[in-house]
């Protein structure tokens, strides 16, 4: 019994402290990707100009969207 509890352990060491150490690693890798090859900045395209009420007021809400998600990703950094 004892020796059967002593594997036991053994074994789910083992298996802790192999995915501590791959949770680390990917953390590293993410974080250097990140920093020295960010993605590009994709380039807006021009959007036509608002036609009516309803176009003027959905382009307004993209952009405060646009802004709210720039403000986001700022913060992440």
């Amino acid at each position: 019994m004892q020796q059967g509890l002593d594997i036991t352990l053994f074994g789910m060491g083992i298996v802790f402290t192999f995915l501590l150490l791959l949770v680390i690693c990917t953390t590293v890798m993410s974080r250097v990707m990140t920093r020295y090859f960010p993605e590009p900045e994709p380039a807006a395209a021009p959007s036509p100009a608002p036609t009516s009420q309803s176009d003027a007021g959905n382009q307004r809400l993209r952009k405060i969207i646009e802004a709210a998600i720039e403000q986001h990703r700022n913060r992440r950094k």
